[in-house]
């Protein structure tokens, strides 16, 4: 069993940072990619950043130069800052955990919202 818990959501004013952090537990040790999603009213989820077990990441080019992942092994979490925020950042942001050899995220958090005002 897995489990996969998100925080750090919240209001934040055009400009301004946040910081998630998504804090893994349980049979964690075949978890190959860590990643960021996100989900708007309306929209389709999407890829945000992603962190593989040995530190390589990836950005979607919206939150490139803004946006950065990192990991803290011993804590079993991985942080989401967020940087320069804009109105089009609000969205319900899930941490998700792929599998070595898994097709797809085998496990979802249960998501943290973020609104940006203008």
């Amino acid at each position: 069993q897995v489990q996969v818990v998100e925080s750090g959501g919240g209001l934040v004013q055009t400009g301004g940072s946040l910081r998630l952090s998504c804090v893994t537990s349980g049979r964690i040790s075949n978890v190959y990619i860590t990643a960021w999603h996100r989900q708007a009213p309306g929209k389709e989820r999407e890829l945000v950043a992603s962190i593989r077990r040995g530190g390589r990441t990836f950005y979607a080019d919206s939150v490139k130069g803004r946006f950065d992942i990192s990991s803290d092994t011993a804590k079993n979490t991985v942080y989401l800052q967020m940087n320069s925020l804009k109105p089009e950042d609000t969205a319900v942001y899930y941490c998700a955990l792929l599998e070595y050899g898994g097709l797809d995220y085998s496990y979802w958090g249960q998501g943290t919202q973020v609104t940006v005002s203008s």
